[in-house]
């Protein structure tokens, strides 16, 4: 009989090596993570505690508060400042860094290749030229506050380079930071006005239709027709489409609210007053929050990080808030060059010299290139910053930013204003950009100017570009301080800009050729002229407000045009528009298919037969299709929408455009679409396009948004949904209390990643819900920052 012997199962010493190997794995996965960690959050600034710095005075207390303000009490203003330029820092210095070398045409030194015709266009404007011929335009004190405020950045930078813990962007770009000086501050204004005060692309984008397009469909996309014969430059000599190529343009929307109500119609007695201005959405903030306190001001709002100051806010006494006015503050000049020599260009019959500055330009992992720039008498030929692009014509800039000021004075005049007529006067020195400001002070005065340098022209309306080589389109002075227009203490017990046309046209002077489409001002205007007894919920809530006025004009005769058979997606996405309340809801479909179908309108009338690139040199474009479809909807249709086959050929068609867009994106059942599910923020930091730091910097993802680009709640968007554009900073305030505003700040107040400040406000920004900031007595970290002799 045979016995069978068991068989030994063979040893599995891959599953313990593999268990080993996965173990180890996990071990170094996890060690990764936690050095990371503790990378990222050495470079955390101190916020308790004592430390000393060389060159102040006398000892200064900084408490941040729960949403990471800080509250500097100096006991003075040298302190103050220096105080000022130092905390910033902690918390913004890479931001700072970026945004002076954005303006000076100096980021391919740590960037690279990729930015270089960037740097071409900002060398070409000059804003650091124009920055450091603003200096001598300051007072002593100002000059002072200046220099502190660039002293206190310094000790901060020189601290990081004696501990190493710099913040990780710079340790990702593989570079430190230079020393703070003054005229980067000033620098930082300059760019501002920039970003808020063009009308040059106009310009050149009608000199572009004339040039491309017969005369009356060109015309079909002007704000009016022009006074006079327009001079018209021939492609050959200037193509103005390859001129322009690859220049930087501010973003369209670039505007804000604001209001202030007269105790008449408030709960308190007292005035109220909401300011919420519109810019890019990023991370960080492009403002600052702060609460500045020594002997002689006391004042708390917003800066941009690397300025000193308060520009928006409110002291013990008076609250201010601003909009953009968007005044026709630039005009390009054809410039005819002498075939013979190219420094010389013709002026009154002669050839005069042109400056020619020599601007190199670095490049990181690269070569130094060579780059110039010439400067006419009326400005930069900003015509050539991508190459020659005609025959001895180009285009000059003469814009008020480019002039010497002093505005960054005015800003600290302000902070110090008790009343009206203190605030006028400090508003003296803001000469660009020009802004509408709204004033509300404890003695019930309520107060809207206008301010700012707006040229007056001997010739011309600031419509096209015009001859410079005749004197007949000069300057000839600026519209008097005490004529720009101007309201105080109006009967209807309240004031309110939107970037809207601020004038009558009785008015005497030309202040612009474009507004702003004109829905967020009659929807402020219809709730406060509605409402009485008002307080600042209401005012949070206003600025929270999605309806929209432009789909109550435009969808009930869209329907009316489009009432014909169809497809039966398109009858569906009627029916819900047809059933809709024209409020910009996250929950609802509607909201997503008219604000698409606009932009969609658009397309199809234009992309077709104008460049991208060359679009975007159209401001105007929105408010262009806006008038566009009036016209058409009142029977009088214009060359672009009769080439396009009609009214109800173009809405058709892109009404079809739109939902099958929507559908690769959000699905084929129109119902279950959500504005919220397409239309996010993200506030994307700027090394987030490089993968995968986009983890790092934005790990949260969207966040779901209502309103639109026409909406109280402002919340432009880009053609995937990305809400890039909006509220940067709401306030508002209850002048029966001046220890306290309501603020919100997205996404938050660091550029820390690691900082519990650093998007700790985006899901507040989205809801609604503010914080409320004070000047008595504020809790939080406390640091002493000592004098070290």
């Amino acid at each position: 009989m045979e016995v069978a012997v068991p068989q030994q199962k063979p040893k599995r010493k891959w599953r313990k090596r593999a268990l080993w190997s996965f173990g180890i794995l996990i071990i170094l996965l996890l060690s990764v993570l936690i050095a990371a960690n503790v990378f990222l959050s050495r470079s955390l600034p101190e916020t308790k505690g004592e430390i000393s710095l060389p060159g102040l005075l006398k000892p200064v207390t900084v408490v941040r508060d729960s949403s990471g303000v800080p509250h500097i009490n100096a006991a003075n203003e040298h302190d103050l400042y220096l105080a000022q330029g130092y905390i910033q820092a902690q918390d913004r210095l890479f931001q700072m860094d970026l945004s002076r070398r954005q303006a000076s045409g100096r980021l391919s030194e740590v960037i690279g290749e990729k930015t270089v015709k960037n740097d071409k266009y900002f060398r070409t404007l000059g804003l650091r030229r124009a920055a450091e011929a603003s200096y001598a335009a300051y007072t002593s004190d100002g000059k002072e506050a200046l220099d502190v405020f660039a002293e206190g950045v310094n000790l901060y930078i020189d601290e990081l380079k004696a501990n190493g813990k710099w913040p990780a962007e710079f340790t990702l770009l593989g570079y430190e930071p230079e020393p703070w000086t003054p005229i980067d501050s000033l620098t930082i204004g300059k760019y501002m006005a920039f970003d808020l005060g063009g009308n040059w692309e106009d310009q050149a984008f009608r000199q572009y239709l004339l040039q491309t397009f017969p005369k009356e469909k060109a015309y079909d996309l002007f704000p009016n027709y022009p006074k006079s014969a327009p001079y018209i430059i021939s492609k050959e000599e200037l193509d103005i489409e390859k001129s322009f190529a690859g220049a930087v343009i501010p973003y369209e929307f670039n505007g804000s609210n604001n209001w202030v109500v007269s105790g008449k119609k408030t709960d308190s007695g007292k005035p109220l007053l909401a300011d919420d201005p519109h810019l890019g959405l990023a991370t960080p903030s492009v403002w600052y929050q702060m609460h500045l306190e020594a002997p002689l001001v006391n004042v708390s709002g917003v800066i941009f990080a690397g300025i000193p100051g308060i520009i928006l806010g409110h002291n013990e006494k008076v609250a201010w808030g601003v909009t953009n006015t968007g005044p026709d503050v630039q005009d390009l000049y054809i410039e005819r060059r002498n075939p013979e020599n190219e420094k010389e260009f013709s002026y009154k019959g002669k050839w005069e010299k042109a400056e020619i500055l020599d601007e190199p330009i670095k490049v990181k992992d690269g070569k130094t290139l060579d780059y110039q720039v010439t400067v006419t008498r009326h400005g930069p030929v900003v015509s050539e910053f991508a190459g020659k692009s005609g025959k001895d014509t180009v285009l000059a800039l003469r814009w008020t930013a480019l002039d010497p000021s002093a505005e960054l004075e005015a800003v600290l005049n302000i902070n110090k204003a008790g009343s009206w007529k203190e605030f006028e006067k400090a508003l003296l020195k803001f000469e660009t950009p020009a802004q509408n400001f709204v004033f509300a002070s404890v003695d019930g005065t309520i107060a809207y100017k206008a301010n700012g340098k707006i040229p007056i022209r001997k010739k011309g309306d600031s419509m096209l570009p015009v001859p410079g080589w005749t004197d007949e389109f000069e300057w000839k002075g600026y519209i008097p301080y005490d004529e720009l227009p101007k309201t105080v203490n109006p009967e209807e017990g309240f004031i309110s800009t939107a970037n809207n046309k601020v004038i009558s046209d009785d008015y005497p002077y030309h202040i612009s050729n474009n507004w702003a489409q004109p829905y967020r001002q009659m929807r402020i205007q219809e709730f406060l002229k509605a409402n009485k007894k008002l307080t600042a919920e209401d005012m949070q809530s206003l600025q929270m407000d999605k309806v929209n006025l432009q789909a109550k004009e435009f969808v009930p005769q869209f329907v009316d045009v489009l009432k014909g058979p169809s497809g039966k997606r398109e009858d569906q996405a009627l029916t819900i528009l047809k059933k809709w309340n024209h409020i910009d809801s996250v929950d609802e479909a509607a909201p997503m298919i008219f604000n698409v179908w606009m932009r969609k309108i658009g397309d199809v009338l234009l992309t077709e037969e104008i460049p991208e690139e060359t679009l975007n040199l159209f401001n105007g474009r929105r408010s262009a299709v806006d008038e566009l479809l009036r016209r058409a909807l009142d029977g009088k249709p214009g060359p672009w929408i009769e080439e396009a086959g009609g009214l109800e050929q173009v809405l058709a068609k892109s009404l079809q455009e739109t939902l099958t867009e929507l559908e690769e994106s959000q699905g084929n059942d129109i119902a279950d679409w959500e504005w919220g599910d397409f239309h996010q923020v993200r506030f994307n930091h700027p090394l987030s396009s490089v993968a995968p730091l986009n983890y790092l910097f934005n790990s949260g993802g969207g966040m779901p948004v209502g309103g639109s680009s026409v909406t109280v709640q402002a919340a432009a968007f880009l053609d995937d949904g990305t809400v890039n554009h909006g509220g940067s900073w709401r306030f508002v305030i209850d002048l029966a209390d001046m220890n306290q505003g309501y603020h919100l700040v997205g996404p938050g107040q660091s550029g820390n990643v690691k900082s519990e400040w650093y998007h700790d406000q985006l899901d507040d920004w989205a809801e609604g819900t503010y914080h409320k900031t004070t000047l008595d007595d504020p809790k939080g970290d406390k640091l002493t920052l000592k004098p070290s002799y």
